[in-house]
C-alpha cells in the first residue's frame, strides 16, 4: 500500500466556492460531436489495427480551440467537452471489442443489430458511471497525489494552460500544428 505522502494539502485549479458556468448546452453539444467523430475514429482503429489510442488530449485541446474561435468557455466547460468525448470515444472501443468476440457464440450472428449494439454501449456506460460514483471519493479524492494518473494529469495541464492562456497555450497550440503537419 502506498505511503501517504501529502505534505501539502491539494488545492484545486478551481476552488469549490467559485461560481462559473460548467453544465452548458454548448458544452455538451461540442462533447457529443467529439464523442461521435472520435468515436467512429475508435472503431475504425478498433477493427482495422486491433488497438485505439486515448482522446482525452486531443478532445482537451481541440475544445479549447474551438471554443476560442466561437466564443468564451470556462476551464469547467471546457473539461465537460472533454469528459463527454473522452467517453463517447471509450464506449466505442468497448464495443469495438466486445461484439466481435460474441460472433463466436452460437447463434453469435444474431446479436449484430443495432438495438443489441445500442443496448450494450448504454448498459455498459451506465455501469462505468455507477460504478465511478461511489469509487471517486476513495481512488480520486482521497488518494490525489498517491495514485499517478498521466493522462488525467496531462489533461487537466492542458485545460489549465488553454485557461491561463499566454506562452503555455501557446505551446499547447504549437504541439497540436507540429502533429497535424506530420500526419
Amino acid at each position: 500500500m502506498a505511503e501517504n505522502n501529502k505534505s501539502t494539502t491539494f488545492q484545486p485549479f478551481v476552488s469549490a466556492e467559485t461560481i462559473m458556468e460548467e453544465f452548458s448546452l454548448k458544452a455538451i453539444v461540442l462533447g457529443a460531436i467529439f464523442g461521435l467523430i472520435f468515436g467512429a475514429a475508435t472503431v475504425y482503429l478498433a477493427l482495422r489495427a486491433g488497438l485505439t489510442v486515448s482522446a482525452s488530449i486531443p478532445i482537451a485541446v481541440l475544445a479549447i480551440a474551438v471554443f476560442k474561435k466561437v466564443g468564451k468557455s470556462t476551464i469547467l466547460e471546457n473539461n465537460i467537452v472533454q469528459t463527454i468525448g473522452s467517453a463517447g470515444e471509450s464506449i466505442a472501443a468497448g464495443v469495438a471489442f466486445t461484439f466481435p468476440a460474441l460472433i463466436f457464440l452460437a447463434g453469435g450472428e444474431s446479436f449484430f443489430n443495432y438495438f443489441n449494439v445500442f443496448t450494450l454501449a448504454l448498459v455498459g456506460g451506465a455501469l462505468g458511471v455507477l460504478f465511478m460514483v461511489p469509487l471517486r471519493r476513495s481512488l480520486i479524492v482521497k488518494e490525489h497525489g498517491n495514485l499517478p494518473y498521466p493522462e488525467g494529469t496531462a489533461c487537466a495541464d492542458v485545460l489549465i494552460a488553454g485557461e491561463k492562456g499566454g506562452s503555455m497555450a501557446q505551446r499547447v497550440f504549437a504541439g497540436l500544428e507540429i502533429g497535424r503537419a506530420h500526419v
